[in-house]
């Protein structure tokens, strides 16, 4: 499928690794223009950019926090002035402190909501309000979590960051859909990606035997949906949460 991506221009948060800079890739792939919000610049970063030359695209880095109100304005302005326009946002800019509640501590707490709920509120506000002001719609797509849909043992604090996500999407969803602005959420299972690797091997082993499909989602799994979210093709999709997991959330 021509997903029409062509030529458009998109923004990702916390797009120099993981599930973000998979998605910089698929974006990419399609003929995307696309700029990296993350708060390091570093070899990983580096490494992004040139695969999106690559590819022959054009990209963009900036460095700084996706949470900061400041910089999710000045970033969403860099890009509309570096390319005209902004169609697409991708808030995959996350962390995990896991601990069980009674030993969890309000730096913990505080540093994942932030990051993880504020930060894809600070960024969908100044990128809602461009794309309303530049009258031709776009795309609004948070990388969610199944732990936000059905708690996780030891991740109060994550599964309670990603569930705000799910009631941000869904209020987004309705204040931004008569401007064309498509809104949504996709929810990975157990990713392999850096921030699960440090993960004990028991606790890999077991997301994989919760999946239908026997295996773990892989980032391109996840980038996938958001690529096509992003396009055209999904013009009546808005609102939603979107589970890519293999199974695993059954």
């Amino acid at each position: 499928m021509n997903l029409g991506l062509t030529g458009r221009t998109a923004l990702v948060t916390g797009g120099r690794r993981g599930i973000g800079a998979g998605v910089v890739r698929a974006l990419a792939a399609e003929g995307m223009q696309v700029a990296i919000l993350d708060r390091v610049w570093d070899e990983e970063t580096e490494g992004v950019l040139a695969d999106v030359e690559a590819m022959g695209g054009s990209a963009l880095a900036l460095e700084g926090d996706a949470a900061d109100f400041g910089t999710a304005e000045d970033a969403v302005a860099r890009v509309a002035e570096e390319w005209r326009r902004l169609d697409v946002l991708v808030c995959s800019a996350g962390v995990t402190r896991d601990r069980v509640s009674w030993k969890m501590t309000s730096e913990s707490w505080e540093e994942v909501l932030r990051v993880n709920l504020t930060g894809t509120f600070a960024c969908a506000r100044a990128a809602g309000a461009a794309m309303r002001k530049g009258g031709n719609g776009g795309r609004i797509v948070a990388v969610s979590s199944i732990n936000g849909l059905r708690g996780k043992f030891g991740q109060a604090n994550y599964a309670a960051s990603k569930a705000g996500i799910h009631g941000l999407v869904k209020t987004l969803a309705r204040e931004l859909g008569s401007a064309g602005v498509t809104v949504n959420a996709v929810a990975p299972g157990l990713v392999r990606t850096p921030m699960t690797r440090a993960l004990p091997e028991s606790i890999i082993s077991q997301a994989q035997e919760e999946t239908a499909t026997g295996r773990l989602t892989e980032t391109g799994d996840v980038a996938a949906l958001v690529a096509f979210l992003a396009s055209r093709a999904a013009r009546q999709i808005t609102g939603q949460i979107l589970r890519v997991d293999g199974g695993q959330y059954m």
